[in-house]
């Protein structure tokens, strides 16, 4: 039997890994949350997990207030304490009691330009070459992507990936993106980008003239909310992402970087319009400009991350028919 040590257990992506891994007899869960341990404090890292002694650490734990994280430096200083060096404590203790690290990380460490691939063969002499007909490029950030972070939540969190590569060998770095399932636990828990436009598309009323045939001029209400229609990038379901990690654990894969979203890119308005038409809000979504929501962080424009190691996962629309079943069974 494994003992697996899961950190940040009551996380949006924490509950599922709990949830899955529970469910296999041939795993012993500890689930600890931030009452259970501060990570950021290096003693006892290795204080509590030299007494534990896991087989496998897992950490969900990490610092997400992307903006506030940019425009105030003890913020910072935070976020590099949680995404950055807590990582390294981490993976050094994992390798002193010989365990092996997941630790989870994202497109953020990406700059949103990726290096467009050339078909096979091709000399850059475009005058008569046939190479590119029909070739469709698989553009994004491959697990070997240069890293090149344009934020500090991003740069936090490259920091995480290098201090986990520098203190253990045994290590499975996943970066993800957009993640959404269950709301974490706990007060001031972070929702989704879905559960947020769910409750926009229902409550957000504003009035504007409406001209009736009856009436003339006249006021109607209806709902409408903004979506940006930039930043490119993939989502990832909690459930899948858990599902995916265990899969990496049991078949026992090398050990390194692995890019792990659901298929299908897309912009937050794609996304958004997608969602209120598989729940059947009538809301008018206006697609907007990045620059209509005042952001003090920056955004990648094109963060789609490339998978090249494992299976794709099914697309990002099948896996929100299914959030929104289960949000349904809940209420």
């Amino acid at each position: 039997m494994q003992k697996i040590l899961i950190i940040g257990s009551k996380g949006m992506l924490g509950q599922e890994l709990v949830k899955t891994f529970k469910k296999d007899k041939d795993y012993k869960v500890i689930a600890w949350d931030k009452e259970d341990i501060d990570i950021s404090k290096e003693k006892e890292v290795s204080k509590k997990i030299g007494f534990t002694k896991p087989n496998i650490i897992i950490n969900a734990a990490a610092y997400n207030a992307v903006d506030k994280c940019e425009e105030s430096k003890k913020e910072y200083e935070i976020a590099k304490k949680i995404n950055g060096l807590a990582p390294g404590y981490l993976a050094a203790s994992a390798k002193k009691n010989k365990a092996v690290l997941v630790h989870y990380s994202t497109d953020y460490v990406f700059n949103g330009e990726p290096e467009i691939p050339e078909p096979a063969g091709c000399s850059h002499s475009c005058a008569s070459c046939s190479l590119h007909q029909g070739f469709q490029p698989e553009v994004g950030f491959d697990e070997n992507a240069k890293p090149s972070p344009i934020s500090n939540y991003g740069k936090s969190k490259l920091i995480g990936e290098k201090e986990v590569a520098k203190n253990t060998k045994s290590y499975y770095i996943i970066r993800l993106s957009k993640l959404f399932g269950k709301p974490a636990i706990g007060e001031g828990a972070k929702r989704s980008f879905f559960d947020v436009m769910l409750e926009a598309g229902k409550k957000n009323k504003e009035v504007h003239p409406v001209k009736s045939p009856q009436s003339g001029d006249a006021k109607g209400v209806f709902n409408r909310v903004k979506a940006v229609d930039e930043e490119t990038s993939c989502f990832t379901y909690a459930p899948d992402l858990a599902k995916k990690t265990k899969e990496i654990l049991d078949a026992k894969k090398p050990f390194g970087i692995y890019h792990i979203v659901n298929s299908g890119p897309c912009t937050w308005y794609e996304a958004a319009v997608e969602l209120y038409r598989q729940a059947k809000i009538k809301t008018k979504i206006i697609p907007v400009d990045g620059n209509e929501f005042p952001r003090p962080a920056k955004r990648p424009f094109y963060s789609v991350l490339v998978n090249t190691k494992l299976n794709p996962m099914r697309s990002w629309k099948e896996a929100l028919k299914e959030y929104l079943k289960s949000m349904n069974k809940e209420q």
